[in-house]
C-alpha cells in the first residue's frame, strides 16, 4: 500500500523522532513531576536532535510555564513540543509557486556540492510540469561534468529542455543565454543550477555574484527567487552554510533534503528560528515524489513521533 505524505514524513523522520521519543520516554517513565532536573534533561534531548540550544531553552521554558511541578507523561510532553514547533514553523511554510506575471520566473538554486541541488531541481521541474507549467533548466555548475549530465537525465525524464555548455564555460554567460532562450520560448519557470565549491569561497562568491549581475542586465528584477538546498544530515552545520551563502547572494528560501537519512532533522526548526526564511519543500527519499511542499504541523508531529 502506498504511504500518504504524512506517513512518508513520519517514516522519513524516524531517526530523528526515535532520538526524541526515546529520550523523552526515558525521562518520563509513566508520569513524573516536571522539576528543574527533568527540564534540564529535556533540554539535552532537544539539543541532541539538533533543534539548537536557543530553541531547546525556549521550548522547555514554555512547557514549565504551565506544567512546572505538576505530573506529566512523555506523550503530553511531546504534544506540547509539537505545538510549539508548529507555531515556529507555520510562518515559514511557503511553497515556491511560480508567479504567472513573470515570464519566466527565474529561480537561482544554490548550496554546497553534495547537498542535493541538481536532484532537487529535477524534482521541482517534474512537479511544475505536472502542474501544466513550461520549464527550462540551466546547467550552471559548469565545472562538474557529472552535474551537467545529471541535469540532462532529469531533463529527458521530465521532457524539459536543458541549456548547457562545455565544461569550464563561464557560468554567468550560460545563465545569460539561458534567460534569453527562456524569454524567447515564453517558458513559465527557469531553474538555474550553480556551483557550490565552498573550499574556494572567494571564487565561488565572485561567480555567484557575477551570475546575479549578468541575469540582472536582461531583467533587473531577476533572479526572482534564490533558493538554497541544504542536506539535513549536516545538522547544525546547515546554519553556518546559510550564513555563508547569505553573504554571497540574497537567499530567499530553503529546501531541506535527505531528512530520511539523519537523526538531525530538528535542524529545520533551528533554521526557521534563526533565519525566518521560507521553507519551500522538504525531501524524505530518492523518488521524484519524495520532495513536497513543506507543511509545518505534519513535520512537527512527525518529528515528535505523533500521529
Amino acid at each position: 500500500m502506498a504511504l500518504n505524505w504524512f506517513q512518508k514524513i513520519k517514516q522519513g523522520l524516524t531517526k530523528t523522532s526515535s532520538r526524541l521519543t526515546d529520550g523523552v520516554a526515558s525521562i518520563f517513565t509513566g508520569k513524573r513531576r516536571l522539576d528543574d532536573e527533568a527540564l534540564e534533561e529535556l533540554e539535552e534531548v532537544l539539543i541532541a536532535a539538533d533543534l539548537g540550544p536557543a530553541m531547546a531553552a525556549r521550548m522547555t521554558a514554555e512547557l514549565a510555564k504551565t506544567r512546572f511541578d505538576k505530573e506529566i507523561s512523555d506523550q503530553e510532553v511531546r504534544e506540547a513540543f509539537a505545538d510549539h514547533v508548529t507555531s515556529v514553523l507555520e510562518p515559514v511554510a511557503k511553497p515556491l509557486d511560480p508567479k504567472p506575471d513573470l515570464k519566466p520566473h527565474v529561480v537561482l538554486v544554490v548550496g554546497v556540492n553534495g547537498s542535493g541541488k541538481t536532484t532537487t531541481i529535477g524534482k521541482l521541474a517534474k512537479r511544475y510540469r505536472e502542474q501544466g507549467l513550461s520549464v527550462m533548466l540551466a546547467a550552471g555548475d559548469t565545472f562538474r561534468a557529472a552535474a551537467v549530465e545529471q541535469l540532462k537525465v532529469w531533463g529527458d525524464r521530465t521532457g524539459v529542455p536543458v541549456i548547457s555548455r562545455d565544461t569550464g564555460t563561464d557560468a554567468a554567460s550560460l545563465a545569460f543565454d539561458a534567460l534569453k532562450e527562456a524569454k524567447e520560448a515564453g517558458v513559465d519557470i527557469l531553474l538555474i543550477d550553480t556551483a557550490g565549491r565552498l573550499h574556494n569561497k572567494a571564487n565561488l562568491m565572485q561567480e555567484l555574484q557575477k551570475v546575479v549581475r549578468v541575469i540582472g542586465k536582461q531583467d533587473e528584477t531577476a533572479p526572482h527567487d534564490t533558493i538554497m538546498v541544504l542536506d539535513a544530515t549536516v545538522g547544525q552545520n546547515a546554519l553556518q552554510q546559510v550564513s555563508v551563502f547569505g553573504d554571497m547572494v540574497k537567499v530567499t528560501g530553503l529546501v531541506l533534503t535527505k531528512l530520511d537519512g539523519t537523526a538531525k532533522g530538528g535542524v529545520l526548526v533551528a533554521l526557521a528560528d534563526r533565519f525566518g526564511l521560507p521553507v519551500h519543500a522538504i525531501g524524505v527519499g530518492e523518488q521524484a515524489d519524495d520532495l513536497r511542499p513543506f507543511e509545518a504541523r505534519d513535520f512537527a508531529r512527525g518529528l515528535m513521533g505523533l500521529e
